[in-house]
């Protein structure tokens, strides 16, 4: 017999946990019901969770990736021409001091960002972008 003396509230299993567990149902001779008494959860929340890994909506964050970058300064006068270059610091020209970049992702998908887009929203875009 248990018996609770406080209020018991809802566990919280973060990420790693879950695809932890889910992992462990995987393995060759483990059972739903063995895993999910290891762990005190229910047989239930771990078919959803399983579930979850299944369709993609439960999965690993990836890391992070660096690219490579280039900066192109476009000509103000409009016609079309790029020059692509390296950076200098001294002086500011006037192509780049309007703050914007532009990102081609591998797939083609080009983004292009002035320096008044917030960093959440710039994060909220490639995310989707990413899917």
């Amino acid at each position: 017999m248990e018996i609770i003396t406080g209020v018991e509230r809802r566990r919280r299993w973060g990420l790693e946990e879950k695809l932890r567990i889910v992992a462990e149902t995987e393995l060759p001779g483990s059972g739903i019901a063995e895993v999910a008494r290891r762990y005190e959860v229910s047989r239930g929340l771990l078919w959803n969770w399983r579930s979850q890994v299944r369709r993609g909506v439960l999965r690993p964050e990836p890391p992070p990736v660096f690219l490579p970058v280039q900066t192109i300064n476009e000509l103000a006068n409009g016609n079309g021409v790029k020059h692509v270059g390296s950076s200098s610091a001294s002086g500011a020209d006037p192509a780049v001091s309007g703050g914007q970049i532009e990102i081609t992702l591998p797939d083609g998908t080009s983004v292009k960002v002035g320096h008044d887009v917030g960093l959440a929203t710039l994060r909220r875009v490639m995310t989707v972008l990413r899917r």
